[in-house]
């Protein structure tokens, strides 16, 4: 890895513990960079153990506030979803892949903003079991393809009214099992070894200074300003992976 390589590896572990500290909208930035410098289907690998990390310490914060009536029902459809996502990972190669993760982004993204602009949109969502199997399922799928379900499960859970700490709390603890749960998955593909784990421990400190870098801000930035930014950012460079420029 040249400088500038782990400049933008820092970057993008800086990012994975902003946006474990509740800056949502941050957590395409990882994304991005990491598929970027390692190729969009290795990449999932390398990020993995990072953002597992990140959970334990969002887990450590928040785990008190979880309800755990909502991850009961998410849990069910989301680890059919990983296991259809891993046999995608085996299918595809890293040229159907690159495009294909730079359109999930792009879709999120715009999930997201949409969410930012008219939030009452996602307010009287239906509770029915059908659609938590439904963006549960959507939950599984993304995570595994590219570690990018954070904007899905947001909505699920802003269309059920948690409050902000139980939607943080519930969060740290669905996304630590769901992301442990992708671990002999990633192993089993190759994604996850010897040089990624390395990689990922030089890393770890960024992701603990982001964490306390997004604690920081949260009381001196405007969130929805904060992600509307970040978004847009990750809208073009989703549109550079899927090709457009």
């Amino acid at each position: 890895m040249t400088p500038l390589d782990w400049l933008l590896a820092i970057i993008g572990a800086l990012g994975i513990g902003v946006a474990k500290s509740g800056f949502s909208g941050v957590s395409m930035l990882h994304v991005l960079i990491f598929a970027n410098l390692f190729g969009a289907r290795e990449s999932t690998g390398v990020v993995l153990p990072m953002l597992i990390v990140g959970d334990l310490l969002a887990v450590h914060s928040f785990r008190q506030h979880a309800r755990w009536d909502y991850i009961r029902r998410l849990l069910p459809p989301a680890t059919l979803g990983v296991i259809a996502g891993a046999l995608l990972v085996r299918w595809l190669g890293e040229m159907q892949y690159k495009p294909l993760i730079g359109a999930i982004i792009l879709a999120l993204t715009t999930l997201q903003l949409l969410r930012l602009a008219r939030p009452s949109l996602f307010e009287h969502a239906p509770h029915a079991r059908g659609f938590a199997w439904a963006m549960g399922l959507l939950v599984g799928v993304t995570t595994m393809l590219a570690n990018a379900a954070g904007p899905i499960a947001a909505l699920y859970l802003v269309a059920v009214a948690l409050p902000k700490l139980e939607f943080a709390g519930t969060s740290a603890w669905l996304f630590l099992i769901i992301n442990c749960f992708k671990v002999p998955f990633s192993v089993g593909l190759g994604l996850i070894h010897r040089d990624t784990l390395l990689l990922n421990a030089a890393l770890l400190p960024a992701i603990v200074a982001g964490l306390f870098a997004g604690r920081w801000l949260v009381d001196r930035i405007p969130q929805r300003t904060f992600d509307a930014l970040l978004l847009v950012f990750a809208a073009a460079a989703a549109l550079r992976l899927i090709g457009f420029f």
